[in-house]
């Protein structure tokens, strides 16, 4: 099944999208967008573009495992997306993922703009292939 991860931000929101046999999660773009209900229509338009049968929502939450401010706005993202799509979404645990991207783009020398433009979307693709491991490793839930 084709599954499309989202890094809801305040200016940004990167997403990606999994193949069917959920193997390769792949970066698929930027929503450089700040009102949530534009946001909103647009991943929405991107889930059926992309044919997915699923939809996982970077959750941030706290390094203790509560939810503050951002975690509880990324809720109501999801839950606010739920009502516009005809697929399951989920919350996915997305603490260290922007650290984990920073990493990688440190590591192949991305700076400037081009960080810029590609951090939303590399963590997108981080919080998705997180979800897929899950999956992979805990067959009974899917």
């Amino acid at each position: 099944m084709k599954i499309l991860a989202v890094d809801y931000g305040d200016s940004r929101t990167g997403l990606a999208c999994c193949d069917r046999t959920e193997y390769l999660a792949s970066p698929i773009g930027v929503i450089h967008e700040k009102v949530m209900g534009r946001v909103l229509q647009q991943v929405a338009a991107a889930a059926e573009e992309y044919e997915v049968g699923e939809i996982v929502v970077g959750h941030p939450l706290n390094m203790n495992g509560s939810a503050g401010p951002r975690a509880k706005l990324c809720a109501q993202f999801a839950e606010n997306l739920e009502r516009l799509v005809n697929v399951p979404v989920r919350l996915w645990d997305e603490r260290g993922t922007t650290v984990s991207a920073a990493g990688y783009l440190n590591d192949t020398n991305t700076r400037g703009q081009k960080r810029k433009d590609v951090i939303d979307e590399v963590a997108a693709t981080i919080i998705l292939e997180s979800y897929l491991a899950y999956r992979r490793n805990h067959v009974e839930n899917k």
